[in-house]
């Protein structure tokens, strides 16, 4: 029992509700009633992980998302992310978040991971990180990979939140467990190519008008190409660094 946790759910649900968002959910059985897991969920939200733990609910289970530091450390959302035992992600010190996400999921956990780190401005697939991979290998556990479409409609990178009555159509797809019985490398090549076709899939039933931003430029929107994101989240990346090294450079 997870009074917190059900708690949350049901307030989410009260939310979802009042805003009008439509849900189309496939593929929810492909979540194991049992055992650990790792989730990977394509990343285009802010909200993706609000949407990822519905799909689990066809079993009754949550799922510990990997989340920012940041998060854990913010007066209002640490409480509720704690009670929720998701994990905290220290980009200073990843080798402890691992181990706890590892141990998670020998525990029998659903895991829930980001490959791709951060929030994909192009709404493609961007290229994954291995540590989904690793932490599956590791555990012994089948990766479940996840897509969610609709979810940067509603609040996503650059653009104003829209929490409003939107009435959004939201897709998620749930994939085939797939075996950690491959190298990470070959594992985490295997996971992207199969989101990059679930996606794809999902996309095939859903309205795309032109000229939107929330639109991949494939599908004639106004998003930036992947390239372009990739070259705006290296600007990003610097702009933090050079922000650290300046913090660090007045703490000394």
């Amino acid at each position: 029992m997870e009074p917190v946790y059900r708690t949350i759910i049901g307030i989410a649900r009260t939310v979802f509700a009042a805003q009008g968002l439509k849900f189309d959910v496939t593929g929810a059985e492909n979540i194991p009633a049992q055992g650990g897991a790792v989730i990977a969920v394509n990343h285009t939200g802010y909200l993706d992980f609000t949407y990822a733990g519905l799909p689990a609910r066809k079993h009754k289970r949550y799922i510990r998302f990997m989340a920012k530091k940041e998060v854990f450390d913010n007066s209002k959302s640490g409480p509720i992310m704690r009670a929720l035992k998701h994990i905290p992600v220290d980009r200073g010190a990843g080798a402890e978040s691992y181990r706890s996400a590892v141990d998670a999921l020998a525990r029998g956990e659903l895991v829930g991971v980001y490959p791709e780190a951060t929030i994909s401005r192009s709404f493609e697939i961007k290229d994954f990180k291995s540590g989904a991979a690793r932490m599956a290998i590791e555990a012994g556990v089948p990766i479940i990979p996840m897509v969610i479409w609709g979810a940067q409609r509603v609040w996503t990178k650059g653009f104003p939140k829209k929490l409003g009555r939107t009435k959004t159509p939201i897709s998620i797809a749930v994939g085939e467990p797939i075996a950690p019985t491959m190298s990470a490398g070959d594992l985490t090549a295997h996971l992207r190519s199969t989101m990059q076709t679930m996606l794809a899939d999902v996309q095939k039933n859903y309205h795309h008008p032109a000229g939107e931003y929330w639109v991949p430029a494939r599908l004639g929107g106004t998003a930036p190409t992947l390239e372009e994101a990739d070259k705006l989240d290296a600007v990003d990346l610097e702009a933090r660094m050079a922000a650290r090294d300046e913090r660090k450079r007045a703490s000394d």
